[in-house]
């Protein structure tokens, strides 16, 4: 059969066209299903079976799509612009948009995943708050050792003795960029939306089945790599057009902007580090230097509790890098105590969700929660702008907003500012990048330890932190069961009391590693007093569970068995995090 005919009537639909009429160029939806096999995917769930007859899950599923090209029936190819986009399964982003469709009929549609060396190895720092390689967007970019991910696949799988491993399946390097041609099935649709499929079964066998317990259960495409050749073989034949049926589009309708800023208030100018990406700031709340004074005071007023003895500043103290200093849990207003540890509030611009379980979409919905917890400063909202009200602030809510009335959203909105300017990008470590003086020797096994693959079949012994903890904020903002418990009935259930979903069941958000000398105890119940503990951990106490994340249950039982010397040197190199004169 002719390929170009067979072509045509599906990719007619990926053009937007209605067979048989002309179509000018548009901008087109492309919206990816993920399948394992006949199904959709399930995330989290341990019950796929491979064609190697592993059982599985899949937790995370993420890639980047770059180069798309339509092909004419004449066999003249048109490139769509220069797009990149961004897939995620895992967190829900599994839609793009593509301008430039040409008109006529088309005879394929062809794409390459990953990049094409010169955008592999751009700059993240240059890149727009908006931009899908943004490392705040994606998660893929390697970090100080530069590059990006193409496609990250992570799951769990059960052992012949019925023993809970991971797997992490990173496909990456210029030299794996891989092309990508669509097949068609028939079908059409009048929304200009276009869907396509991603078998993830197939990834483990269309061309060659990927056996688990015989190819080993990790790869990040490092040179002279079997198993990353295989993945993208097979990953190149997973792609295919999908039959939709017609759908009449959402009309989401978008609210404006409603700012809030006094005519004379002067911009605050605010300080990205060098080496941090751009962060997205919200832009109905823009920075101003008197919002920014008006939320430092609200940090620090205790009038935002019960009886006038708690402040925000009360368990995020400035000289101990804004966290409860030595408390494991901290007290309430009213003597009550909390049940998880008070996290560190350095960098918050870059964040999307907040607490430890992410319950809070957006940092002025998060600090109104705490005055509002009875375990915390227990006070309702009305009171707070009742007391601030009689307070002397209306010159300073005059100066931020143009008003002096007090409400409780401007009272977040001023929070929101202050707490956005505490960022940290100072420590000896950055100077270090800078071209400042040099890590000694055991700071810098430290760095490699704490950036080196824990892979064993591959002759590589490192600490592998960089999966969770990579990048300039060392945090990769997602939420991760670390091994701390086996499942309970009496634990904290972390971010699965949140989604309601039993694979979330132990996860809890990645904090950053920026100046986690100063900011113990640590984890999200501060049950580890030292840094060596937390490494003693890693090493040696890891508990398996059905939900403990991939890139820890891929290891060995109980951890990464770091000798002791290497575990004072990853210490060693975490002290250097330190920003001496952040919080001073």
């Amino acid at each position: 059969m002719n390929l170009a005919r067979a072509l045509r009537s599906v990719l007619w639909v990926m053009a937007g066209l209605i067979l048989g009429g002309p179509v000018d160029a548009a901008s087109r939806t492309f919206r990816v299903r993920h399948r394992f096999g006949d199904l959709p995917l399930p995330l989290g769930e341990l019950s796929l079976t491979n064609a190697a007859g592993n059982v599985l899950s899949v937790t995370r599923l993420d890639y980047l799509l770059s180069q798309f090209r339509v092909v004419t029936p004449d066999g003249i190819e048109t490139a769509l612009g220069d797009p990149v986009a961004y897939v995620s399964a895992s967190a829900g982003r599994e839609s793009f948009e593509l301008n430039g469709v040409p008109e006529g009929p088309i005879a394929a549609l062809r794409f390459r995943i990953g990049l094409t060396p010169d955008r592999n190895h751009t700059d993240p720092a240059s890149l727009a708050s908006s931009d899908p390689l943004n490392p705040t967007i994606n998660g893929l970019h390697w970090g100080w050792q530069g590059g990006y991910v193409f496609l990250a696949l992570e799951g769990n799988w059960r052992r012949s003795d019925g023993a809970i491993d991971g797997y992490s399946l990173h496909l990456a390097t210029d030299a794996l960029e891989l092309p990508v041609e669509v097949r068609p099935v028939a079908g059409s649709l009048d929304s200009g939306e276009v869907s396509l499929e991603l078998d993830v079964a197939r990834i483990f066998s269309a061309i060659t089945p990927i056996r688990l317990e015989e190819s080993g259960n990790s790869t990040h495409s490092r040179s002279h790599d079997p198993l990353a050749p295989v993945i993208g073989r097979n990953l190149g034949q997973s792609f295919r057009a999908a039959a939709l049926e017609p759908v009449v589009p959402d009309q989401p309708t978008t609210p404006p902007l409603r700012i809030e800023m006094a005519p004379g208030a002067r911009p605050y100018r605010f300080p990205v580090p060098a080496r941090f990406p751009l962060p997205a700031l919200p832009r109905d709340n823009p920075l101003t230097e008197e919002g920014v004074a008006l939320g430092r005071r609200l940090f620090h007023d205790a009038s935002l509790s019960v009886n006038g003895r708690q402040s925000c500043a009360s368990c995020h103290q400035e000289d101990a890098a804004f966290v409860d200093a030595g408390r494991r849990f901290s007290l309430g207003a009213e003597g009550g105590t909390g049940t998880r540890n008070a996290m560190p509030l350095a960098n918050l611009a870059w964040v999307s969700t907040f607490f430890w379980d992410g319950r809070a979409g957006s940092l002025r919905e998060q600090v109104l929660m705490p005055v509002q917890d009875p375990l915390e400063m227990h006070e309702t909202l009305t009171n707070v702008v009742a007391k601030l009200s009689r307070s002397d602030l209306g010159p300073a809510f005059q100066a931020a907003f143009g008003s002096a009335e007090v409400t409780a959203d401007r009272v977040a909105r001023a929070l929101e500012q202050y707490l956005f300017t505490l960022v940290s990008g100072d420590s000896r470590f950055d100077r270090a990048m800078r071209g400042g003086p040099a890590l000694s020797v055991e700071e810098q096994r430290g760095f490699e330890l704490f950036h080196t693959e824990h892979d064993p079949r591959r002759g590589q012994f490192g600490a592998d932190c960089f999966h969770c903890h990579g990048g300039a904020l060392f945090s990769d903002q997602a939420y991760h069961n670390n091994g701390l418990d086996l499942p309970s009935t009496t634990l904290d259930a972390g971010r699965s009391a949140v989604t309601g979903k039993g694979s979330d069941f132990g996860k809890f958000k990645t904090p950053s590693l920026r100046n986690v000398a100063r900011t113990a105890p640590y984890m999200h119940d501060g049950r580890f007093r030292t840094l060596e503990q937390v490494v003693a951990h890693y090493c040696s106490g890891v508990k398996r569970s059905s939900t403990l994340d991939p890139n820890l249950a891929k290891h060995p039982d109980n951890g990464v068995a770091l000798g002791p010397d290497d575990q004072k040197a990853l210490v060693a190199f975490l002290k250097t995090l330190t920003d001496v004169r952040f919080g001073r």
